[in-house]
């Protein structure tokens, strides 16, 4: 019995642990993605083609994903409404940044491809945690919304 609560007690603060690791990781990877899609956003799309030859069609659609996927990493925890969209988000960012990683090693160099695979794998941790080991809890008020009772 004692070996039971033990483990369970040491759960806890591994979980609380993961939690924050988890938060951090979150609002970095959103903050990197609203920079990287709100600049797509701005500039100019030559400019944007001049390094990479892409249709700017295609590029202001990866901005407004990339915000998107910045937003459903962030405000389905602060809301606690819909949290299940976190490990969504991260799943769609990762999809990006396959495509990035893959672009970049072809078009400039491998080396320059570290950064966004380093993004992706943030990324798929991300998914993963929040799927699997640390998922996002929903509010008690938000799941009945729209209820008679």
């Amino acid at each position: 019995m004692e070996s039971v609560a033990i483990s369970d007690s040491n759960r806890k603060p591994a979980r609380t642990r993961l939690n924050v690791v988890l938060w951090v990781v979150q609002c970095l990877l959103a903050l990197l993605f609203l920079f990287a899609g709100g600049v797509k956003l701005i500039l100019p799309v030559a400019a944007m083609t001049k390094q990479v030859a892409l249709p700017g069609w295609f590029l202001r659609f990866i901005a407004v994903d990339e915000i998107l996927g910045a937003l459903g990493l962030t405000l389905p925890g602060i809301t606690r409404i819909r949290a299940g969209l976190t490990p969504l988000a991260a799943c769609g960012l990762v999809i990006i940044m396959i495509g990035a990683t893959s672009i970049t090693a072809a078009k400039i160099s491998v080396a320059s491809a570290l950064f966004p695979l380093c993004v992706g794998i943030l990324a798929a941790f991300v998914a993963y945690a929040r799927w699997r080991l640390a998922p996002l809890r929903e509010s008690n008020t938000a799941t009945h919304v729209g209820s008679t009772r």
